[in-house]
């Protein structure tokens, strides 16, 4: 049976419609709460600020770059066991509600505890090293490590420990979910690291 031309058309407008909506729904930050509640408090913290080193402050964090973390993980193009397992079970809905609530929530400040590093550190951050052709950290995540929506996250107050960790696996191939910060992390060695990551976790 052949359809009307003008219910086709009343069909494929309520399709774009739908899709349209779908798009721009409002992400549920109370299913977001509840979620973040059962799954990643017990690593991250009850409002998003881990307390421990190796797990990283997400309070506060663009909600696109956490988005696309969890769809890597969950996909393996971001390789790690833990996260694999619970981004695993979240669907993308889940995702942006457990970002967007995650976004809303004031992040902690952190401090630089490395006093004869810090400068080499705010330096390597600012600059770069020219000579070396390492380019400048602020030039992607901004001078007050506020970051780019999506691709560069916010960093400032960021433990030292899981920013140098980052780097490391980075630079060693293990992480390589960003082209670029592996082509920045493999010309840095061990002190500049470390200088930058402490100097990073004192941002403001």
């Amino acid at each position: 049976m052949k359809l009307p031309a003008s219910l086709l058309c009343a069909a494929a407008a309520a399709v774009l419609s739908f899709s349209a909506h779908a798009q721009t729904a409002k992400p549920d930050l109370a299913k977001g709460a509840a979620l973040y509640g059962q799954v990643c408090v017990a690593c991250h913290a009850a409002d998003g600020n881990s307390t421990t080193p190796a797990n990283p402050k997400i309070a506060h964090q663009h909600p696109e770059y956490l988005v696309k973390q969890l769809q890597e993980f969950k996909s393996g193009k971001r390789d790690n066991a833990v996260m694999k397992g619970f981004a695993s079970a979240l669907s993308d809905d889940d995702m942006r509600n457990v970002a967007y609530w995650l976004a809303d929530q004031k992040a902690t400040t952190g401090f630089a505890s490395e006093k004869d590093l810090v400068r080499a550190g705010e330096r390597i951050y600012r600059g770069g090293i020219p000579d070396r052709q390492i380019a400048a950290c602020a030039g992607c995540h901004g001078p007050a490590g506020s970051g780019i929506p999506a691709q560069y996250p916010r960093l400032s107050g960021q433990h030292a420990e899981y920013t140098s960790t980052q780097l490391k696996a980075f630079r060693a191939g293990a992480r390589n979910n960003n082209a670029q910060m592996t082509g920045v992390a493999a010309k840095m060695n061990d002190t500049e690291i470390k200088a930058v990551s402490d100097y990073i976790a004192g941002l403001r």
